[in-house]
């Protein structure tokens, strides 16, 4: 028994880290609320994990003699693959984390030293069945729920001390089903052309990123404060809008995007106009209106309105002229039946230019004058992963959409790829896992990513399995060549595949970058 314990208990502890970290990593993700987190759970992430476990700690509560071989193979394998996978939104160890992750282990090690007196023959089980389920992680968080209220609401109190001791900065809100952080970085790089800038860093668009931002980053000296909002349910933007009370908010559009929590595309937008409402009779709202729901839902009545949009002629700010070249983007600005020509950008795509403009109306109505706004957009760099377009010394063209696809986001990538100038022979390729989230309307919406790309590419590389058959029947439908489809069941698969595929010339667009583990 010696040698198997000293077997498994290591193996434990290794695959207890693992499972928990992970835990508490989605715990995290789904901003350390419980019911977002059972929604999650619930959509059958682990259920396959669970399963399993809960089978070796019945084979150990009966003393089956296959228990050991089959939970040392299982908790090795296990540990070391999630050990190892690297998340595309990785865990941030904040202190609340770390509080989650030392209760954890101090209730896991109660529990165990417990069965290990009163139920030694159970002990392994016990232990086993600990990790079936998120029991250790919530339990956790059960525990340290009465100081991690005290903890965040005296943070909150602070923050709303350091707001009131600056009452003439100026606090600009921006939210959307997609655009926000772009929008962000534009409008951050004009306004401060004139004005000392702080925007929330990353993607701190929760009310406790807010809080942080405000704590860290927020000083004396600073004149306007640029808040990204973000939400996945309704009173979300609301609750940030509670804290910081902006005069200027910006929605950038309204998509089918979390659906599964929001219902329907009415709930999405009434949750984003919710930054709207909270402007005050003096405020400026910005809106897209080449975002459909945008144009067709109701304005609010409460401030006064700005729009924006290339496509809509109702638009107040309209793109026109627009030229697109490999180094650079062109175009004009029509204005009141005025037109501003002479805007240049090394950014690409109408959703880029769509949110310059709103950019564009928010520094008019700060008095940013026309040129500092060119000079500015001129020197604005392409954020990673958000329609970022390098070269690499092979020749081949990389347009990174990698970080958050939508349909209106991938329509406006596939059609940078299907414009891009390219020599003579080189082919279009795209490598993408679809859209989640998106509740009843995903396969209609991944099927008609298929139909898009087979209109901008000539090889399609479709990753995970999730959204496959939606997208194989799309490319399918517009007759796509079945031989030009490629089949890769992880990213790693396709980058290997790209690896002895590409040739100089070629132009690949990597639209989406959904985790491997997402199933």
């Amino acid at each position: 028994m010696l040698i198997e314990n000293l077997i498994f208990w290591p193996l434990y502890i290794a695959l207890w880290a693992a499972v928990v970290r992970y835990d508490v990593h989605m715990f995290q993700h789904n901003s350390y609320r419980v019911e977002r987190y059972g929604r999650w759970f619930r959509s059958g992430h682990k259920f396959l994990r669970a399963a399993v476990i809960a089978a070796l700690a019945v084979l150990g509560a009966v003393g089956n003699p296959a228990f050991w071989g089959f939970s040392a193979v299982f908790m090795a394998v296990m540990a070391w693959r999630e050990l190892r996978t690297v998340y595309k939104k990785p865990i941030v160890y904040t202190m609340r984390v770390k509080r989650l992750l030392l209760t954890a282990a101090l209730l896991t090690a109660a529990a165990v030293a417990a069965a290990a007196i009163y139920l030694p023959t159970y002990v392994y089980a016990v232990a086993l069945a600990l990790l079936v389920m998120p029991v250790v992680m919530l339990a956790a968080n059960l525990v340290n729920k009465p100081l991690e209220a005290a903890i965040t609401r005296w943070y909150y109190n602070d923050a709303k001390r350091i707001l009131r001791s600056m009452p003439d900065l100026k606090i600009i809100g921006i939210t959307g089903s997609f655009g926000k952080t772009s929008t962000k970085h534009y409008l951050y790089r004009i306004l401060a052309e004139r004005y000392n800038v702080v925007m929330t860093p990353g993607n701190f668009n929760t009310t406790l990123g807010v809080v942080r931002t405000i704590r860290e980053h927020l000083k004396p000296h600073h004149q306007v404060f640029i808040v990204e909002m973000g939400a996945k349910q309704r009173g979300d933007i609301r609750e940030i809008c509670d804290l910081v009370r902006p005069t200027i908010g910006i929605v950038t559009a309204v998509g089918e995007m979390h659906l599964e929590t929001f219902g329907s595309i009415e709930g999405v937008r009434s949750t984003k106009f919710e930054l709207l409402e909270a402007l005050p009779k003096d405020g400026l709202g910005v809106v897209n209106l080449d975002s459909e729901a945008v144009a067709e839902g109701p304005m609010p009545q409460n401030c006064h309105i700005i729009s924006y949009g290339i496509n809509n002629p109702k638009a107040d700010y309209r793109a026109t002229q627009i030229d697109y070249t490999p180094s650079e983007t062109t175009f004009a600005v029509e204005r009141e039946g005025a037109l501003r020509e002479g805007y240049t950008t090394h950014l690409a795509g109408r959703g880029n230019i769509l949110n310059l403009l709103a950019a564009t109306a928010v520094a008019d109505a700060l008095n940013v004058p026309e040129a500092q706004q060119k000079r500015a957009m001129r020197q604005i760099e392409q954020i990673e992963h958000r329609l970022s377009i390098k070269r690499t010394a092979g020749g081949i063209t990389i347009i990174d959409d990698a970080y958050n696809s939508n349909p209106q986001g991938a329509a406006m990538a596939l059609e940078v790829l299907s414009d891009f100038r390219r020599p003579t022979g080189a082919r279009r390729i795209v490598v993408t896992p679809g859209f989640v989230e998106m509740g009843e309307s995903q396969y209609r919406n991944n099927k008609a990513l298929g139909e898009g790309i087979a209109s901008a590419a000539d090889i399609a590389i479709v990753v995970n399995r999730v959204n496959r058959d939606a997208i194989v029947e799309g490319l399918a439908a517009k007759g796509f060549p079945e031989e030009r489809i490629i089949r890769a069941d992880s990213f790693a698969e396709a980058s290997a595949y790209l690896a002895g595929a590409m040739r100089g010339g070629d132009v690949v667009l990597y639209e989406n970058d959904l985790p491997d583990s997402f199933k």
